[in-house]
């Protein structure tokens, strides 16, 4: 039995976010119906198409093991199909622009006659305030949210990063509030809103920056480079380049083979408990006991020379060889691995982390399997559902229409094209 079986959710989301948080929920065992537009759906299935007439890697990698419905929520017998599914389901995920499901006919207080135990749940760029109605991207939350102004080096702008804390950060944040809301209805009986905002799930992850201002106050953040540098701190939390944020000096180093490979690098932390190990594998035994470098707080003025030292050793070393040696003496480092290295990463895709998946448009792709592992709910990653592949199955089978009830409802106009014969 999976972890969230026969949970039935209605996904009215499209782009990046909420199909993070119901792809999500669809590996740990939830039913997922995915509601899309007639002849359109999700934009995403046409966006950044690298294989002409096949879904995008953009919509394919976000919505495995869902089911696809076409259906026109504006078409009178739409809505009584959405009616009916919403007494049906558990849960309702949309990302709408702020009012669209007003504007619908699906208020709260319509969801919440139809369906006192229904649990609505939304993405929105902002929580309620002066910027609820903007619309927001990945890069926007991320400069919203605190990322951008910390992300980067000092002499340098406002970066946001590859990650997209944004957008799939905040679809994270939606499935934790949806599987505790459905906890709490087993309690009460009761549906409730959820809410995620995008910048404040930005926030969220950000929250050591925050830290971090509030130490403002009281001087200047030591374990910060440039304090070693001697650069006077401003008001807010600054840039702080490749820095660690747990206040232990980390920073990435050239290896063997940078001149040619962008990517020969590792982090590499002078922990303080290791630090004699370092001084070791580097070549620099005299550090353990002299005068100046022997405790944390004495080596913050010398961080430069310290790392340039080490960089020495590990350009000597690719960075596998720097993990092999480093890691059996507990010295923190790790490979600065590219994304080819990582989808053919053989560790990984024994753990399902990276899977290869067989698609009937575009053939096989690879992508990025449940990065969550539950021993008694294992997840097995399907393929994403073609547009209104589902349909008649849904009605039929979901929603208990007889074959007379899907003839009317396909004459409507209510639904995409179907499966005359399924239909049957």
């Amino acid at each position: 039995m999976k972890a969230l079986e026969g949970v039935k959710i209605l996904d009215f989301t499209h782009v990046q976010s909420g199909p993070t948080c119901t792809q999500l929920l669809a590996w740990f065992g939830a039913d997922v119906i995915k509601v899309e537009r007639p002849g359109v759906g999700d934009a995403t299935r046409q966006q950044l198409v690298d294989v002409p007439g096949a879904d995008s890697l953009y919509f394919t990698m976000l919505n495995h093991n869902k089911r696809s419905i076409e259906l026109n929520s504006k078409n009178e017998t739409g809505k009584e199909v959405l009616t009916r599914l919403i007494e049906t389901c558990d849960v309702m995920v949309e990302n709408f622009a702020p009012g669209a499901l007003d504007r619908m006919g699906f208020s709260w207080e319509r969801i919440q006659e139809i369906n006192p135990r229904m649990i609505l749940a939304s993405v929105k760029g902002f929580g309620p305030g002066k910027y609820e109605d903007c619309k927001v991207y990945e890069n926007v939350a991320q400069c919203a949210g605190g990322s951008a102004s910390t992300t980067g080096f000092l002499d340098g702008p406002p970066t946001v990063t590859g990650a997209q804390i944004g957008d799939s950060g905040t679809g994270l944040h939606l499935a934790l509030g949806i599987v505790t809301a459905l906890f709490q209805t087993t309690r009460t009986g009761r549906g409730q809103k959820v809410l995620a905002p995008m910048q404040d799930g930005v926030i969220n992850l950000c929250r050591v920056k925050l830290r971090d201002q509030q130490r403002l106050e009281a001087g200047p953040l030591k374990e910060y480079s440039q304090y070693g540098a001697g650069i006077e701190f401003g008001e807010a939390t600054p840039r702080a380049g490749n820095d660690s944020g747990g206040g232990q000096p980390g920073r990435i180093l050239k290896c063997k083979g940078w001149e040619t490979d962008p990517n020969a690098y590792t982090y590499f932390i002078t922990q303080a408990a290791v630090w004699e190990r370092v001084c070791d594998v580097i070549g620099a035994p005299e550090w353990k006991t002299k005068e100046g470098y022997k405790s944390p707080a004495e080596r913050l003025d010398k961080l430069d020379e310290i790392f340039a030292r080490v960089e020495e050793w590990t350009m000597t070393k690719t960075k596998f060889e720097v993990m092999d040696i480093c890691n059996p003496l507990d010295i923190p480092v790790g490979p600065i691995l590219s994304t080819k290295e990582i989808i053919e990463d053989e560790g990984l895709r024994k753990t399902g982390t990276i899977v290869d998946i067989d698609h009937p448009k575009r053939g096989k792709y690879t992508s990025v399997g449940c990065p969550i592992k539950l021993s008694d709910s294992p997840v097995e990653v399907t393929r994403s559902p073609l547009l209104g592949e589902h349909t008649v199955e849904i009605l039929r089978d979901v929603l208990g229409y007889d074959g007379e009830a899907l003839a009317k409802i396909v004459e409507s106009g209510a639904v995409g094209k179907v499966d005359q014969k399924a239909a049957e």
